[in-house]
């Protein structure tokens, strides 16, 4: 980092944190899209302050406190709006479902369809909220063979939904539609 631009280091510190501030912000705000724009918040955010950057003596722990105050934004700022519309008392909007939504009914059939030694485990964490310690606790696993499973699990219930669904995603890799195959047999009570 140079006298001339302090600001320099941003990126490369911010990328070593990317990936746990983006997780630590999908537990917290449950649609991807939302939370993508929170993370891209928290680099303008930690851009905005780089000049402190020099004067941090734990990264880490700077990074996690605008994440959370970015989070914390983000709620106060959407319960404003829920109240402001009460207030106004307008009309709720038509429901729309989502692709995902449609297809979270699919998710609990198609997970039968695995091996019930990766399906219990990515049930246990996706479904249930379970932690992964105790996933590992309840199993008789190791931790890294729990993370293993959840993960192989994952791999696996996408390669299903590869084969039961016809799947359209945008540029950025978001579902913009989902169709359920005809062939495929465990999904025919989902079609609506």
């Amino acid at each position: 980092m140079t006298a001339q631009d302090p600001c320099a280091a941003v990126a490369p510190v911010f990328l070593t944190y990317q990936e746990a501030l983006q997780g630590f912000i999908r537990k917290r705000v449950p649609n991807q899209a939302d939370a993508e724009d929170l993370s891209q918040q928290v680099l303008l955010k930690v851009h905005a302050h780089c000049e402190s950057l020099p004067k941090v003596r734990n990264v880490r722990a700077w990074l996690y406190e605008i994440t959370r105050h970015t989070v914390h934004d983000f709620y106060r700022a959407r319960q404003r709006e829920t109240s402001l519309e009460e207030e106004i008392d307008l009309p709720a909007p038509a429901s729309i479902t989502s692709p995902v939504q449609e297809l979270a009914d699919c998710v609990l059939p198609l997970l039968q369809l695995l091996p019930p030694e990766y399906a219990e485990p990515l049930r246990l964490s996706d479904l249930e909220g379970v932690p992964q310690q105790e996933i590992a606790n309840r199993l008789g696993l190791s931790l890294s063979g729990a993370k293993s499973r959840v993960q192989r699990g994952r791999e696996k219930l996408k390669a299903v939904f590869l084969e039961c669904c016809h799947l359209e995603l945008d540029r950025q890799g978001r579902l913009i539609s989902a169709e359920i195959r005809s062939d495929c047999q465990a999904l025919q009570q989902c079609k609506s």
